[in-house]
């Protein structure tokens, strides 16, 4: 599990939608459990993401997992605390409707059918007169 800063919640969303990864975040200060399956802009140019809540708070309730209720349009900006988590990916049954959340689409989790395995590399850096290994991910470009 990775905690991700606020200005990093785009990069996170991102990486959750290409690797098909359950996201955690507080929205409206409230603690959900979402898998975002696409993230662009509304026709006011506000960035969103589409996502599968299939856990956590909100504030019109949940549904059982997997009903068709359960989808929410986000705005990135009010996301924090994004955390990318280990875990099945969630969906609605009806998962291939149509949409009005965003008209202009920057990703589209059904563009990666199979999770994208992610490239890693390894850096090192000294702290505090001790080695630490810091892990960085990948994404490929798109």
């Amino acid at each position: 599990m990775s905690v991700c800063e606020q200005e990093q919640a785009h990069a996170c969303i991102r990486a959750a939608i290409i690797h098909r990864r359950p996201v955690a975040a507080l929205y409206r200060e409230r603690r959900r459990l979402l898998c975002p399956h696409l993230l662009g802009w509304n026709r006011y140019r506000r960035l969103r993401v589409l996502c599968y809540q299939f856990g956590g708070d909100s504030e019109s309730g949940l549904e059982p997992t997997g009903a068709p209720d359960n989808w929410r349009c986000l705005a990135v900006e009010n996301l924090s605390q994004v955390e990318l988590l280990d875990g099945p990916w969630q969906t609605g049954e009806n998962n291939s409707r149509s949409q009005t959340c965003i008209e202009e689409v920057e990703l589209d989790v059904d563009d990666y059918p199979e999770p994208v395995p992610p490239t890693h590399h390894l850096f090192q850096k000294v702290q505090n007169s001790r080695l630490e290994a810091i892990l960085l991910l990948d994404l490929p470009a798109r």
